[in-house]
């Protein structure tokens, strides 16, 4: 009895801990994303307004549309896409949030693949 105890307490600590998201936070302003590509690391600043972000890559700027669902989950789309990859829309979700940076997860709107990141607000 003592054991089924001893495991239920580390299950009923970890339950109460809730996750801080201040995705308003992180609607609007300058961001940093550092990711690695084939292990070298990569930097794409961006902009992001309501409804508009730019990105700036390699020195090359995109701009896309951004939707917001909620708080916390936008989609986005770029405005001038090159071929039929660019076209696909991307849904984005903050996952937590910090001082700041907020951790995302994102991937193509309606597949299972998603990955993880990491953004920083520069401003």
């Amino acid at each position: 009895m003592k054991r089924l105890l001893f495991a239920f307490v580390p299950l009923l600590l970890i339950s109460c801990y809730d996750v801080e998201r201040n995705c308003s936070d992180f609607r609007t302003g300058e961001f940093e994303f550092v990711y690695e590509v084939d292990g070298v690391k990569k930097t794409t600043t961006f902009i992001r307004t309501e409804d508009t972000e730019i990105d700036f890559y390699e020195g090359k700027a995109d701009t896309s549309s951004v939707r917001w669902i909620n708080d916390c989950e936008y989609i986005v789309q770029k405005i001038n896409p090159k071929n039929m990859e660019e076209k696909k829309a991307i849904a984005m979700k903050i996952l937590t949030t910090s001082e700041n940076s907020y951790t995302f997860e994102f991937g193509v709107v309606g597949s299972a693949n998603k990955q993880r990141g990491t953004v920083t607000k520069i401003k």
